[in-house]
């Protein structure tokens, strides 16, 4: 997964955020649409048949099941099982105009489900690890149940967007003028 170096893109994890969004919202998302969210994210150039698409929509719930931890040590126990069951191999790419990044190369016979979980894995664990907190969550307003990568520096981020956030402020605005 490329990376956004001003902190737009922390270790590919927006794409991995993208991901069990997506799922949630659209069980039977289908592989043009995963295909799509791949290439958004500079993932590697699978060429995903329908096949592929349902094991990817499969692959996603443990992911889906991390980003729903909010305690550290479920999340890295989590983590450490995913990685034990998907081992990473490491390596330092550099991609064109960028600098060197971690990557993962899955082992040659390895399928999608293997790339996947390694890669998102290793990613959450490293970002478990510079954070020393699980910095992802789940938006906090009402009917929205989007994950979001925390990439902010002091107050724990609570909504996906700055949209739900306003409109959650606008909400109890509101409220607060009509009891006062």
């Amino acid at each position: 997964m490329t990376q956004d170096h001003d902190g737009g893109n922390p270790r590919g994890l927006h794409f991995v955020t993208e991901l069990a969004n997506t799922v949630r919202a659209d069980p039977e998302a289908g592989a043009a649409d995963l295909q799509a969210l791949l290439e958004r994210h500079g993932g590697p150039p699978f060429r995903l048949t329908e096949a592929d698409a349902r094991e990817l929509l499969g692959a996603t719930a443990p992911l889906i099941g991390i980003l729903a931890l909010h305690d550290e040590d479920e999340a890295a126990e989590a983590i450490n099982a995913l990685l034990d069951h998907y081992p990473a191999r490491p390596r330092l790419v550099r991609l064109p105009g960028r600098p060197w990044s971690m990557h993962t190369q899955a082992p040659p016979a390895a399928g999608l489900t293997h790339w996947l979980l390694s890669t998102s894995a290793l990613a959450l664990g490293l970002w478990l690890s510079e954070r020393g907190t699980c910095a992802w969550g789940e938006c906090a307003a009402p009917d929205c149940d989007r994950f979001f990568i925390d990439t902010g520096r002091r107050t724990p981020q609570r909504f996906c967007t700055p949209r739900c956030a306003t409109r959650v402020r606008v909400a109890a605005h509101r409220a607060q003028r009509a009891t006062g």
